[in-house]
């Protein structure tokens, strides 16, 4: 299996513990864009155990907790996209963490919602812009610190 949330590049490894993971996104919608994801292969939400679904809830608090503390966002979109149909391009669950900033977007209003309409996300649309949300080295040497510290 040549799964990128199952096999993690130590790069993208922020945290793991016995149920999750939490990794840097490889093509951010914004800086500091985290992934949360069970470390078994499991596509399917409703396949989860109970403590896997608690362990990805309190992955999301402790990625909201350390980016706060290392990016300093102003706001915070949280989803997962689950089937083909909703965007899903990895089959493998996973929860986006996505710091948001005062002026990153002309029109902020209606977040996640904005997902069910058909407009092209010009974050997919636009290589240079995944490059431009990518974290620098020391941005993700102090999160891998904070991480490691918990």
């Amino acid at each position: 299996m040549d799964c990128p949330f199952c096999n993690p590049s130590e790069e993208v490894l922020l945290y793991e513990n016995e149920n999750i993971r939490i990794l840097i996104d490889s093509f951010p919608a914004n800086r500091g864009h985290l992934l949360i994801v069970p470390k078994r292969h499991i596509e399917d939400w409703r396949k989860l155990k109970e403590e896997e679904k608690q362990a990805i809830m309190k992955g999301v608090e402790l990625a909201i907790e350390k980016l706060s503390e290392a990016l300093k966002p102003d706001g915070f979109n949280v989803g997962i996209n689950l089937g083909e149909a909703a965007g899903q391009t990895v089959a493998h669950i996973h929860v986006h963490v996505i710091p948001r900033y005062k002026g990153d977007t002309n029109f902020p209003r209606g977040g996640v919602r904005k997902a069910v309409l058909d407009v092209e996300d010009e974050n997919l649309s636009l290589k240079e812009k995944w490059v431009k949300n990518r974290l620098t080295f020391e941005e993700k040497d102090t999160l891998k610190r904070l991480f490691t510290h918990i």
